[in-house]
This record gives C-alpha cells, structure tokens and sequence, in this order.
C-alpha cells in the first residue's frame, strides 16, 4: 500500500467532502502518523473509512472513531494554542495527538488499562509530550486539573454528564456524541455563563458508548 497515497485519499475523498475545509485541521491530517496509532491487527483499515477495533476481542467502545468523524470534531472545536484540553477516551491515544499539536496541554482519559499502555506508548512514539494518559473513569472528568477549556468525548453517551459540564471554564466548549441509536447527534456546549449553558447540534453520526457512563433509565409500556 502507497501510505502517503492512502493518506492523501483520506482527507481528499472522505474528510473534504465531509466540509472539514479548515486548512489548518487539513495539514494536521496529513503530519500527524494515523497509522502509528492503529492496532497492528487492524492497520490495513487504517485510512478506511469506518470504525478501527482497538483489541481483537475488544468490547463495544472500543474503536477508533472514522477519519471524517474525529476531523469534523476538531474542526468545531476550534481549539487555540493556550487551551487546556481534557479527552474522554484516550483509545490509542490518535485523537489525543491531533488535540496535543492545537492546544497548550491534553489529559486524557482511559477507563481500559490496556488501552492506557496504548495510548500512552504511541504518543511517546509519536514525540507528543504535552499530552498526558491517565487511567480513570471518565464520567467523572479530572476535577484535579479543572477547569478546561476544551472537554471532548472520543465516544458516545446517553447524556452529557453534569459533573463533566461543571469542568468547563465559562466560555469553555464540550464536543461529543449524544443520543441513542439510531438517532445521535455530534453536539457543541459552551460554558456561556456560571449556570448557563449554550447548546448546538452538528450533524448526525452513530458512535460505541464510552465505557463507564451510566445510562438513563428506559420506560416500557
């Protein structure tokens, strides 16, 4: 396979169209390595576009999200350079690097030790070093490090989490998957006052639950 080829492809074919037209997000698409983070089981797929496993026998939430779908989330972020950012799900530690090379530092968020040894090594691979793994459950964020001005959900849930939108600093953004299938939506909430929340939805995607979120109960008739 011609890598730089199927890179090209990538982000001609699949993420352009998908209105990623942010130059910006483009070239960071084309330096940062997709495939040094992709299971070497699975680095066939690694410009396809469709989910990735992370583990052979991995449970659901275990994935890389799809190229256009991770590159639309960094693009309405709109992430600066002094940011600091806190992801839910490092995963193998992809979407960490692309946040890494736009904000000032990441911490990332991993509920799977084996998916922490992941992330963690190939971001030292990679020579990102304002990047952080912790093992944690991240529904309930990093209050350690809050508040942040970026929160994003590398996976789906039911609902956002207050203890999560509570992290935020006022004029801070939240970016993740919301809903059940077969209706969720990638939603945008900025932090626009103490109390006072502001809330946009983007566009409609199906994404695995992250691990570790409760979900809302379910009424039968």
């Amino acid at each position: 396979m011609d890598i730089e080829q199927a890179r090209f492809n990538m982000i001609e074919q699949q993420i352009r169209p998908w209105e990623v037209l942010d130059q910006g997000v483009l070239d960071l698409l084309a330096e940062v390595r997709r495939e040094d983070f992709v299971p070497p089981a699975y680095r066939a797929l690694a410009f396809v576009d469709m989910q990735v496993p992370l583990r052979e026998q991995g449970r659901r939430g275990q994935c890389m999200l799809e190229p256009k779908v991770e590159a639309r989330l960094l693009q309405e972020l709109q992430l600066r350079r002094h940011e600091h950012v806190l992801e839910i799900g490092a995963g193998s530690g992809y979407m960490a690097a692309l946040l890494a090379h736009q904000a000032h530092h990441v911490t990332t968020l991993e509920i799977v030790p084996e998916l922490v040894a992941m992330a963690t090594d190939n971001l030292r691979r990679a020579g990102v070093r304002n990047a952080t793994v912790r093992q944690a459950d991240g529904a309930r964020g990093w209050a350690g490090e809050a508040p942040f001005d970026a929160i994003v959900l590398s996976g789906s849930v039911a609902e956002v989490p207050q203890a999560l939108l509570d992290q935020l600093k006022v004029g801070g953004r939240l970016i993740g998957i919301v809903g059940d299938e077969p209706m969720m939506r990638a939603t945008l909430v900025t932090r626009v006052g103490e109390r006072d929340f502001g809330r946009i939805e983007l566009f409609d995607t199906v994404a695995p639950r992250l691990l570790g979120f409760d979900e809302p109960p379910r009424f039968r008739f």
